[in-house]
């Protein structure tokens, strides 16, 4: 399938910086090379943010806020409606985008700009709900709280959603009233600088920012002094590193990180059913390159050879493929440079003494040859003290672990310094919701995977993060709550 770089040219004309409603160029001239992780095409080079330019995002962006903040919370509702009407008027494009870019299949992609537009539309539908309270007060006096914005806020997001990330995350702290600069992935950016095309003529000016780069860009935006809260999306050394870099400000910081998530399969559970969520668990769909992947699989003993024969069944129905490939089912990693290390976490498993159930190679198709493609990997006989248990690989990597113990397998899915999701499968109602409290995570499955439903909270434990997303609970996280009390009595 022939690239078309007259169609990327059209679509992205820009790879510059964008804020104060104006593409800029880089201060120090610098840029990067964008590179299509399936096929090594060149994709054109995109602008690097440095400290300075960072500056005069912020700079631009207070300047919005003064303006945004005052703008009727219903204004801002139907601002946020009219960017989702225009990026699903450019899903095609936008989805081309990220399958290119990012590795991704095409298919998935258009469902990622869906996500990207409802999640615009469910914030703007929570407009009426950024309300205060009143409290009992003494007669002449009154005290309430109110909410306000908290002025000029970051978020740093993923490579593995580009475009759902980018738009998405912009939804609370807009309606909120805050202005908000969003620091694209560096390894997939170029569907977040069309995204600024389409909709930066929808906001005024300052109010939304795009700073392409590198992690010092994210630096420099997350230690700006003027800069009121970052959100991030990515890896734990990530968010220790923006933690860090805010803790001098007292920035609020949102952090969406990593996890090692488990599924835990009871003797009860139907082997065929188990042996699929493992394989829909991992998302191999995006190699396994989600923070919510289920990649250790607990499974009793008295179902465990059968899951393992299922699983293997399933997974071999899963083909690597061109990302632009409608049909393709699993598209590549980001780049080689990511390959390399989950395929030394591969050789590590089987150095440790796990078994190589299927996969662990790149696919053999000629047509692949050039891209950072894996076959989906499962390993069987892991054991707790193993890397691949412990460690979150972010690839298409699962390991079963057999248990017959339920007290001891609850201690092992909990022995970890991520706390981010968990799939729980058994017909018992009662151990069900036993596990489900036992299990220290942030999100729990029962009979279920992978799903995400519209408001409920999404987010860690532990090393996985900090507050909650996708909710009523991340708007009013952009929202500082003041306190006013009002004497009309005239007596003190």
């Amino acid at each position: 399938m022939a690239f078309d770089m007259d169609r990327l040219e059209t679509l992205v004309p820009n790879r510059k910086l964008y804020f104060g409603g104006a593409w800029h160029t880089p201060q120090k001239g610098e840029s990067q090379a964008s590179t299509d992780p399936a096929t090594g095409a060149a994709l054109g080079q995109i602008a690097q943010a440095c400290a300075a330019d960072a500056d005069a995002a912020v700079r631009a962006a207070q300047e919005g806020y003064k303006y945004w903040r005052k703008v009727a919370p219903a204004e801002r509702a139907k601002t946020l409606r009219a960017m989702a009407q225009v990026i699903r008027a450019n899903a095609d494009d936008l989805a081309w985008l990220d399958a290119i870019d990012g590795g991704s299949p095409i298919s998935k992609m258009r469902s990622d700009v869906e996500i990207a537009a409802s999640r615009l539309d469910y914030f703007a539908g929570l407009v009426t709900e950024m309300k205060g309270d009143t409290l009992p007060s003494r007669d002449g006096t009154a005290t309430y709280t109110r909410r306000e914005p908290l002025g000029v806020v970051v978020r740093i997001v993923a490579f593995n959603h580009p475009l759902m990330f980018t738009a998405s995350r912009l939804a609370a702290p807009l309606l909120a009233g805050n202005a908000c600069i969003v620091k694209p992935p560096e390894q997939a950016s170029l569907s977040a600088l069309r995204l600024a095309e389409l909709i930066g003529p929808l906001l005024p000016q300052g109010v939304f920012g795009l700073l392409t780069g590198g992690a010092q860009t994210g630096a420099a935006l997350a230690r700006h002094p003027d800069v009121a809260m970052v959100g991030l999306v990515g890896s734990v050394p990530a968010g220790q590193a923006v933690y860090r870099a805010g803790s001098d400000g007292m920035k609020r910081v949102l952090l969406e990180l990593g996890g090692k998530n488990a599924l835990i399969a009871f003797d009860d559970a139907d082997p065929k059913a188990v042996a699929q969520a493992m394989v829909d668990g991992m998302n191999f769909t995006w190699c396994g390159q989600s923070c919510g992947s289920t990649s250790r699989a607990f499974v009793h003993e008295a179902i465990h050879d059968e899951v393992v024969a299922e699983v293997q069944r399933c997974v071999a129905q899963i083909v690597p493929g061109l990302p632009t490939d409608p049909a393709t089912k699993m598209g590549a990693l980001i780049d080689h440079a990511h390959r390399d290390r989950v395929m030394a976490a591969i050789a590590t498993a089987q150095a440790e003494g796990a078994r190589l159930v299927c996969g662990g190679t790149p696919p053999t198709d000629a047509a692949l040859s050039k891209g950072a493609f894996l076959s989906p990997t499962v390993f069987a006989d892991v054991t707790h003290d193993m890397r691949i248990a412990r460690e979150e690989i972010f690839g298409p990597v699962l390991g079963i672990l057999k248990f017959d113990d339920t007290a001891r397998v609850i201690e092992q899915v909990n022995d970890s310094p991520f706390g981010l999701t968990c799939s729980i499968w058994t017909n018992d109602l009662a151990r069900a919701h036993r596990t489900a409290d036992a299990v220290e995570t942030g999100y729990v499955w029962v009979n279920d995977v992978s799903k995400h439903f519209v408001g409920a909270p999404f987010g860690g434990r532990k090393s996985s993060g900090i507050g909650r997303e996708e909710c009523l609970g991340e708007l009013l996280f952009f929202t500082e709550e003041k306190t006013v009390h009002i004497n009309y009595s005239g007596e003190r």
